[in-house]
């Protein structure tokens, strides 16, 4: 693999009028199925062929479709995962595709997006959570956007969705759900309001427009999600008990989720609600012999909120440590991702390390190598994944063991940043 042909960098070509079109017709069937609708709120204020950057937010692939109905007939590239490309380069760059390595740091791609909106005059749509939803909720933002606004001196445009996570989340199996989808379009900053603002101004504004929780909404809204099939896949988000806290044992059929280790049984409403099922056991005695609260959860959201603070315990006492097999995919190209074997990959205070291929392979990332990492459910329908790696080669892992949640893995990630950088802005 090492041996192989790296990456050949290409420069964005200009977006295929054909293929833009094409792409909207394609994604009129399913749109028409969410009574998709749309409103544009001071869109009046971009010009006419002016070039803007699109801010969107990221809950199912539906988004896409949006987008392409959205911006249509106005040319613009997106922002898409490098293995998106494998087997079809030359039909993803004529769509107006921008390869990107998720949570690596890219610069071809910051000077990809520059030339687009500079020199081809197209608009750039990116998804700057970079990654899809798992709980319905944002997802961190990197500091680094701000920069790169200042950089690209556009209009920002914000893209943001409503029913799209409940139609289609990605742990209920990619088995969309009946539910409207609509989305607000609105004209964020002028290209004076990016310049004159500071960087962390800006970052600010976009934590501000894009804070949501999908699950809120649809309470609020009375939005009504009555498939039999709602809760299944939910181990994926919701991998550790509240009552025994086992984690690795919750199991989901139909609208429940429970632990099969103690029994505890959960419903996922038809408005999103978790509610106890079994009997409501409230009080048990901690390691100490103490008597203490079991924690509620009314939503999906609560839930994983207190499995990220968990994990951050686990960070700070020391306590976290993962390691397991898996199967490795590897990508140094776009020709192919190939398989090259079982390895191990470990997790722990310092970082990701993955050992593999006879002991041919052994790569270590640092816990500040990013903010967050790539992991997925159903990952092109091979199984749940991580991807860790370089500009010049990617890792995809998938767990061999089923009780290693790739959830879990993201949320150590995130929370072993955050300890990390604050640590070391203080030295």
């Amino acid at each position: 693999m090492e041996a192989m042909p790296g990456f050949k960098y290409e420069r964005p070509v200009k977006q295929s009028a054909f293929l833009r079109w094409l792409m909207k017709t394609l994604s009129a069937g399913e749109l028409k199925s969410t009574h998709f609708t749309y409103r544009n709120i001071g869109m009046e204020r971009l010009k006419q062929g002016e070039p803007c950057l699109v801010l969107m937010n990221h809950s199912a692939f539906i988004d896409l479709k949006m987008a392409a109905t959205i911006l249509y007939p106005r040319p613009f590239h997106i922002v898409t995962t490098v293995d998106g490309f494998v087997g079809k380069n030359s039909l993803m760059r004529h769509l107006g595709c921008i390869p990107a390595r998720k949570f690596i740091t890219d610069t071809e791609m910051v000077s990809d997006i520059y030339n687009a909106l500079h020199k081809l005059n197209s608009s750039v749509l990116m998804y700057q959570e970079a990654s899809y939803s798992f709980d319905g909720t944002a997802t961190p933002l990197p500091k680094s956007v701000g920069k790169a606004l200042k950089l690209f001196h556009v209009p920002v445009v914000m893209i943001r969705t409503y029913g799209a996570f409940l139609h289609d989340p990605l742990y209920n199996g990619l088995r969309p759900r009946k539910v409207n989808v609509s989305a607000d379009v609105t004209y964020l900053l002028s290209a004076e309001e990016v310049h004159d603002k500071t960087v962390d101004e800006l970052n600010q504004i976009l934590k501000d427009n894009f804070t949501f929780d999908s699950f809120e909404w649809q309470r609020e809204n009375h939005v009504r999600v009555n498939e039999p099939f709602r809760a299944e896949g939910l181990e994926r988000v919701l991998y550790k008990c509240p009552e025994c806290l086992t984690e690795g044992k919750m199991v989901s059929s139909g609208t429940h989720i429970r632990c099969a280790a103690c029994g505890a049984d959960f419903e996922l409403t038809e408005y999103g609600e978790i509610r106890r099922s079994d009997v409501l056991n409230k009080i048990k005695k901690n390691d100490s012999g103490q008597k203490e609260r079991i924690p509620e959860f009314h939503s999906i959201p609560d839930w994983y909120a207190w499995e990220r603070v968990s994990v951050d315990l686990e960070l700070k006492t020391g306590n976290y440590f993962m390691r397991a097999p898996v199967r490795n995919l590897t990508l140094v190209n776009t020709d192919a991702i190939y398989h090259v074997g079982s390895g191990v990959l470990t997790h722990d205070k310092d970082g990701f390390r993955l050992e593999g291929c006879a002991g041919a392979l052994h790569y270590i990332q640092s816990a500040l190598a990013s903010y967050s990492v790539y992991a997925d459910y159903f990952w092109y329908e091979i199984g749940d994944m991580i991807c860790i790696g370089t500009p010049k080669m990617q890792f995809y892992c998938f767990p061999e063991n089923t009780e290693v949640n790739v959830a879990k893995l993201r949320l150590a990630a995130e929370e072993l940043y955050k300890m990390k950088a604050k640590r070391a802005e203080s030295q």
